[in-house]
């Protein structure tokens, strides 16, 4: 059955940054909060018509919401992007699925009739904010019973877990990141990635010693930098396990550390014919469910059937399939348990090639999913991921 409403929720616009490496990449100086302000920026160059006076309220998705990315950066950013003082902000934080949570968040806004036009999006740098955070802290309450220790463990140590449990081997895993690999490579070489892509001015500055002057540089970013089409499943093969001596998960069937950051703008119909927008999709239905934290990587097993069917579909109904690729060993799991199509999954790579960027990822694969389904003409697309701690999250698309 579907989610009784009052209305629908529209996408109307969807945009991201390109995803750049974590400490060595295009953006390990750029401060996160100014990639989310490009992308909303890229958002609203979208919908020229829309009155920025209607958007109530921004909420946006980081997993480590600190440092640079701290102080409520969906309202900082909205503030300095030039909207106006009257739009709203919020940041949230599901780890993973930070992003498509805010999604969620801002379609339900206005589903149940409470706005007519709201913000989605999510960012995050870890080049500048560290996995875990500038100061982690665990309640030692952590340890004290069995079945709480698998929250401190290390994301790589479930991926084992779940790699031994469904029997996942390491060959499976190396030809799965080879595929995520030569499906991105053949996606920006075809140009089908640049629907979604807002470039990002990224200005460089350093010192002429014989002068005193700071010499600036400004260069255009416009393409992802983690794909690598040298991959190889012979040098796949030579990597070593990072996570335990005897394991199968390495860092070339991992997901890369990331920088980034999606914007996507939602629209009532009221909304919608008032502005004369187009929507891009139609906000179907969402699902989280809890899971073992030691085996978090299973989570969308659990999310995948809610979403469907909440959405009133069946899998046979998805033309598009964005699985999160957190670990090569996950990912397969869930491939298995649930019977995904592998020919609809991840068309343009995953996140072990184009890399994770945490609480930005659910808002920079809706927006590669939005304009997929719109270039290759699919009706149904689903996002999907898993989450630290335990939880697997899943919302559904359809395009108009």
């Amino acid at each position: 059955m579907s989610t009784v409403q009052v209305q629908e929720a529209y996408i109307v616009a969807a945009t991201r940054t390109p995803i750049g490496k974590s400490g060595r990449g295009c953006f390990r100086n750029t401060r996160p909060d100014d990639l989310l302000i490009a992308a909303l920026r890229g958002a609203m160059a979208q919908v020229p018509s829309l009155d920025p006076a209607a958007i109530e309220d921004a909420i946006v998705g980081c997993s480590f919401p600190e440092a640079e990315q701290g102080m409520n950066v969906a309202r900082m950013a909205v503030l300095l992007a030039g909207l106006p003082s009257s739009v709203g902000g919020a940041t949230v934080n599901r780890f993973c699925a930070s992003g498509l949570t805010a999604i969620q968040m801002a379609a339900d806004r206005i589903r149940v009739g409470e706005a007519d036009v709201v913000i989605a999006g999510g960012v995050e740098s870890m080049s500048l904010v560290p996995m875990g955070g500038n100061k982690p802290s665990f309640n030692p309450e952590m340890f004290t019973r069995d079945e709480n220790v698998g929250i401190a463990y290390g994301m790589g140590l479930t991926a084992e877990k779940v790699a031994a449990q469904w029997k996942v081997s390491r060959e499976r895993q190396d030809e799965f990141a080879l595929a995520s690999h030569q499906k991105a490579v053949a996606a920006i070489a075809g140009g089908e990635a640049r629907d979604a892509i807002t470039p990002v001015e990224v200005i460089g500055r350093r010192p002429n010693l014989d002068t005193g002057d700071v010499v600036k540089t400004s260069r255009l970013v416009d393409t992802d930098e983690g794909p690598r089409p040298d991959t190889t499943l012979e040098g796949l093969a030579k990597l070593k396990p990072v996570f335990a001596a005897k394991g199968s998960v390495t860092a070339g069937n991992s997901s890369q550390t990331s920088d980034g950051a999606g914007a996507l703008i939602l629209a009532s119909e009221a909304a919608v014919k008032r502005f004369n927008l187009q929507p891009l999709a139609r906000f179907v239905s969402f699902a989280v469910k809890g899971v073992p934290p030691e085996i978090m990587g299973i989570g969308p097993i659990e999310a995948i059937p809610a979403a469907l069917k909440r959405a009133g579909i069946s899998q046979n109904d998805l033309d598009w399939i964005e699985l999160n690729e957190a670990f090569a060993a996950q990912a397969l799991a869930v491939i298995d348990s649930v019977g995904l199509d592998r020919g609809k999954l991840n068309p343009y790579g995953g996140a072990i090639a184009l890399g994770h960027p945490l609480g930005a990822t659910g808002a920079i694969r809706a927006a590669t999913l939005i304009h997929g389904l719109r270039r290759r003409g699919g009706r149904y697309g689903m996002l999907t991921m898993c989450v630290g701690t335990g939880q697997g999250a899943a919302g559904i698309f359809e395009r108009l």
